[in-house]
C-alpha cells in the first residue's frame, strides 16, 4: 500500500529524514513511534503530498506520488496532528464540505455524513459550532471527515493528543473497527500505549532514521530478558549470585538483585540452580522486557524540546 524508498528531507541545516526506506502492506496497522522531532509527521507531510522529498521516491498503491500528479493521493486519508476543521460551521457543515471536496454528491454525500456523524456519537450535535464542541469532539470529527470518501490508506497523526479517556477509547474503537475491514492505518504517536494496543506492526524512529522495526514480539526480543531476585542477602543467595555473575550482568539496588542473562543462556539453567540450592519458586520474580524500556534504549533518556 505504501512505499518510501530511500527518502531523504532536509530543513536547512537539520537533517528531518536521512535516508528512509519503509514498505508498508494493505491493511497494515502501522505505528510511526518515536519522541518529538524525530521525524514522524515529516513522513506524515511527505505521504500526504504537503512537502517534497529532497531524493527517494514515494508509491501509493502502486502509483508514485509527485507533485504534478494528485491521483495517487486520492487513496488516502490524513487526520492532521493539529485540528483541520472550521470552527464557526457546524459539525455537519464541516463534513458536508470535505465530502465535496472529495467528490461526493447528493445522497451519497448526505447518507456518509450521518453514518460519520453516528459513528462518532454527534448526531445529536451535528447543528452546532464547532468552536462549541471539546477537544476530544473536534478530534473524532476530524477522524471521520478524514474517511468521507473510503480512503485505502489512512495516515493518522498524533490524532489522540489532548483528548479525553472517553474520546480517545472511542477513536481507537472506530480504528481498530475499520483496520478489521481492510483499511491500511499508518500511526504516529510517542505513546507506547498506544502502539502495544493499535500496531501489529511498529517502527521505532528518531533523529530520521528508523531504529527499530517489527511486530511488538519481535521489537522485544530485542532488549534481554530480566529475572529479577527480591530478598536479602543470605549464605545461598551469596552462592547464587556468585555463579550469576558469571552468566551475565548482575546488579543490586537497595536489596533487590537483578539477573540481565547474557543472550545465549537458557533459563532452564537458572532454573535449576535455584532448585540445586533448594531456593523455593516464589522468591522470583520474571520481569518481561516492555516498548517503553525498548524505546527509551534506543533514543536515550534526554529531556527533548
Amino acid at each position: 500500500m505504501l512505499t518510501l524508498d530511500h527518502i531523504t528531507k532536509r530543513y536547512g541545516n537539520i537533517t528531518a529524514l536521512d535516508d528512509i526506506s519503509l514498505t508498508v502492506k494493505a491493511g497494515e496497522f502501522f505505528g510511526l513511534l518515536g519522541p518529538n522531532g524525530a521525524g514522524k509527521s515529516t513522513i506524515m507531510s511527505l505521504v500526504a503530498g504537503l512537502r517534497t522529498s529532497d531524493s527517494g521516491s514515494i508509491l501509493i498503491d502502486g502509483r508514485p506520488l509527485s507533485a504534478n500528479d494528485s491521483s495517487a493521493r486520492a487513496s488516502l486519508g490524513l487526520v492532521p496532528q493539529s485540528i483541520a476543521l472550521y470552527v464557526e460551521l457546524s459539525a455537519e457543515e464541516n463534513l458536508r464540505l470535505f465530502g465535496a471536496l472529495y467528490g461526493l454528491r447528493g445522497k451519497l454525500l448526505s447518507s456518509r455524513v450521518d453514518e460519520a456523524l453516528e459513528a462518532m456519537k454527534l448526531a445529536d450535535r451535528r447543528h452546532d459550532q464547532v468552536k462549541t464542541f471539546s477537544g476530544g469532539m473536534q478530534r473524532r470529527l476530524n477522524l471521520v471527515a478524514a474517511l468521507l470518501h473510503r480512503p485505502k490508506l489512512l495516515l493518522c497523526d498524533e490524532p489522540s493528543v489532548g483528548v479525553d479517556p472517553q474520546s480517545r477509547n472511542a477513536i481507537f474503537d472506530f480504528l481498530e473497527a475499520r483496520a478489521r475491514e481492510g483499511l491500511t492505518v499508518i500511526y504516529s504517536t510517542h505513546y507506547m500505549e498506544e502502539a502495544t494496543r493499535l500496531c501489529s506492526r511498529i517502527g521505532i524512529i528518531d533523529h530520521g532514521k528508523i531504529l527499530a522495526l517489527g511486530t511488538l514480539e519481535e521489537l522485544l526480543t530485542k532488549l534481554p530478558f530480566e529475572e529479577e531476585i527480591r530478598f536479602a542477602d543470605n549464605p545461598e543467595i551469596t552462592a547464587l549470585t556468585a555463579q550469576l555473575a558469571k552468566s551475565g550482568e548482575l546488579s543490586t539496588i537497595d536489596g533487590i538483585h537483578r539477573f540481565r542473562p547474557a543472550p545465549n543462556y537458557k533459563l532452564s539453567k537458572f532454573f535449576g540452580l535455584t532448585e540445586s540450592l533448594a531456593l523455593p519458586p516464589c522468591l522470583f520474580t520474571s520481569q518481561r522486557p516492555t516498548l517503553e524500556a525498548l524505546f527509551l534504549h534506543l533514543t536515550g533518556r534526554n529531556l527533548r524540546e
